[in-house]
């Protein structure tokens, strides 16, 4: 592909996409406003200027958007992908030949290579890592001690990451400040429930093709991705059960009108399976073998592990592929068929474009300005998992309202007295 700027090291699919790339960047730009005022700001103050940094995210087009803003804030940024299948090939190249922008990411790549571009991202002695599963900042601890002397800190935006953050807090490895981004509430309140929520049913009706409505879906796992999807599985018309192990979130569950059962219960009813748990195998080996013929399996958590999937391949006649991203399982012992969905891995992503840009607007905001906060309180934060400021976290809210063309009441004066005052009565 002919084109006068110089283009960036780089490991993408075809540099020939990016005018495709290029197009669906800017259409997933028009819905996310907050950003695009924030890459504004950067523009003009520079707040990243100097920063050496890597991002490790599904490669869409609503992370392109976040990539431009940390370069118009003058980071020095590299993208990898956080998940082989999540991304999108014509964005890479978009990134690379449009906004030269070091991509390293390819759909479909094998996990040799997946650990390859994290070992070249940390190669480049990052001071700043913003990640997406806490595999970049885990393989720093093993294999990159070194770069922590002058690390400024990490970002982390999903649920499993902050788990992994938290396990090397409590075993005195986290040596740096770590933003979760996920606990931020214009994060998980609204990416977590309304976009995983309506793109992992997109994903796995874009797969199959199959009418929810009258199935039984089951939901493994009730946090807020999955409230977001048995409620748009109920608004499509299916039977939702759920599964769970926490009693509060298996009670709430209840509340809400869903069908609570375990596992072993579901598996023996269930048309369409999905994982949003961040656990291991909570479809195991025994599940499988229970399943009626014909289930369909998917998960949408952040790694393919919550799927046994090693044991159904022993469990199964050789794997048959049935359409893209369609994978049928014959079961020795009985026949029956388990259809898995995108290899186990992020179905939202992989069979389809993942959350809606409107809704990652607000989970990058966060991103972007807690990258700011990291280098502004350079050297002030204590090492350990914080959460971005709460003010902050309500400027972002205030931003998408007035966006959206939403107006919301004010406290008065007499409000405000009477909610911070123990004397009024009745």
């Amino acid at each position: 592909m002919s084109t006068s700027r110089q283009i960036p090291e780089c490991d993408v699919t075809d540099l020939g996409l990016a005018p495709a790339g290029k197009k669906r960047i800017e259409w997933a730009e028009r819905e996310m406003p907050v950003l695009r005022m924030i890459r504004e700001r950067f523009e003009k103050e520079r707040p990243l200027e100097g920063v050496k940094m890597v991002a490790c995210c599904h490669v869409t087009t609503e992370t392109a958007n976040l990539a431009r803003a940390f370069k118009a804030g003058g980071a020095d940024a590299i993208l990898i992908a956080s998940n082989p299948l999540s991304t999108q090939d014509d964005v890479a190249a978009a990134l690379v030949v449009e906004y030269g922008i070091p991509v390293y990411a390819k759909k479909g790549e094998d996990t040799d290579t997946y650990m390859q571009h994290v070992r070249l991202a940390l190669d480049s002695s990052p001071n700043l890592i913003i990640d997406d599963g806490a595999d970049v900042v885990a393989t720093m601890v093993k294999e990159y001690g070194h770069l922590l002397d002058g690390f400024i800190g990490s970002t982390e935006e999903t649920t499993t990451g902050i788990v992994r953050l938290r396990a090397l807090e409590r075993s005195g490895k986290l040596d740096w400040p770590a933003m979760a981004v996920n606990d931020a509430q214009t994060k998980h309140f609204f990416d977590n429930r309304y976009g995983t929520g309506q793109s992992t049913l997109d994903g796995v009706i874009r797969a199959t093709n199959v009418l929810l409505a009258g199935r039984t879906l089951v939901v493994v796992g009730y946090g807020w991705c999955g409230k977001g999807v048995a409620m748009r599985g109920r608004g499509l018309g299916a039977n939702v059960v759920v599964t769970e192990v926490n009693p509060i979130r298996a009670l709430e569950a209840t509340m809400d009108g869903f069908r609570v059962m375990t596992m072993t219960e579901a598996a023996k009813i269930g048309d369409v399976f999905v994982t949003v748990t961040g656990n291991r195998h909570v479809i195991d080996a025994s599940h499988f073998a229970s399943m009626r013929d014909g289930a369909i399996v998917c998960n949408s958590g952040h790694f393919d592990l919550e799927l046994n999937l090693v044991s159904l391949a022993e469990m199964s006649e050789p794997v048959s592929t049935l359409r893209p991203f369609v994978e049928e399982y014959k079961l020795k012992s009985n026949g029956n068929r388990v259809i898995v969905l995108g290899e186990g891995r992020l179905i939202n992503l992989a069979a389809a474009e993942g959350h809606p840009a409107s809704v990652m607007d607000m989970s990058f905001a966060n991103q972007a300005l807690s990258a700011e906060f990291l280098v502004k309180n350079k050297g002030s934060l204590s090492n350990g998992v914080h959460v971005l400021p709460e003010e902050v976290d309500t400027e972002i809210a205030n931003l998408k309202l007035a966006a959206m063309g939403v107006g919301i009441d004010t406290l008065t004066p007499e409000m405000i007295e009477y909610m911070t005052s123990w004397e009024t009565g009745t």
